[in-house]
């Protein structure tokens, strides 16, 4: 039974591949003060293909925070005091900056929350692939972009200064090829949200 929301469509993408794995790590330096931002891309150049309708089809974003050279998780040793460690992925170049969770260039997002005091950690991914993409192809987000983006920081307080942190992006994707009809719907869509 289909409640509210959007009516669930079947693709005109025809995968081209099975799954495979893309991966970018940003590093947070040691020290950093809170709402420090950094960027990484991750080059899609050999996937997207305008002249035949080539598109990547993100099926599921994973975050990892990991400290140091040994790539500690212990979350007090992250941070000097309660924080939010957060994260985005796009498909257009929000600089070192978050956007907006209505952009439609936002593919997940997510945080990782830090009770310093009793060593807790919470984390939260407030958007998946799979609910933001254009209604017609909506199992999967599709990009027509060459590039990914992901963005990731600290909240409110300084990374310790014993070590850097690392923010690993794993993003599980297909190559599919989609009808012209459908690969200029997700251009438009996506040149709209380059404000």
């Amino acid at each position: 039974m289909f409640i509210g929301g959007r009516q669930p469509q079947v693709s005109m993408a025809t995968a081209k591949t099975g799954s495979f794995y893309l991966t970018e790590t940003i590093t947070l330096p040691a020290a950093s003060a809170g709402g420090t931002r950094v960027q990484g891309v991750i080059d899609l150049g050999a996937y997207v293909n305008v002249a035949t309708g080539q598109a990547v089809a993100i099926d599921q974003v994973d975050f990892v925070w990991q400290g140091g050279d040994t790539f500690f998780t212990l979350a007090n040793s992250m941070v000097t005091a309660d924080a939010s460690l957060s994260m985005q992925l796009t498909d257009l170049n929000p600089g070192s900056a978050f956007v907006r969770a209505d952009n439609q260039s936002l593919i997940a997002s997510g945080a990782m929350n830090i009770d310093f005091t009793n060593n807790v950690v919470s984390r939260s991914i407030d958007l998946y692939p799979d609910n933001f993409g254009p209604a017609a192809l909506s199992e999967a987000f599709m990009v027509v972009n060459d590039s990914l983006y992901l963005v990731g920081g600290t909240d409110s307080t300084a990374v310790t200064g014993a070590a850097a942190l690392a923010c690993t992006v794993r993003i599980r994707a297909r190559v599919v090829k989609l009808s012209s009809k459908d690969w200029m719907a997700i251009a438009i869509q996506s040149t709209a949200s380059d404000n």
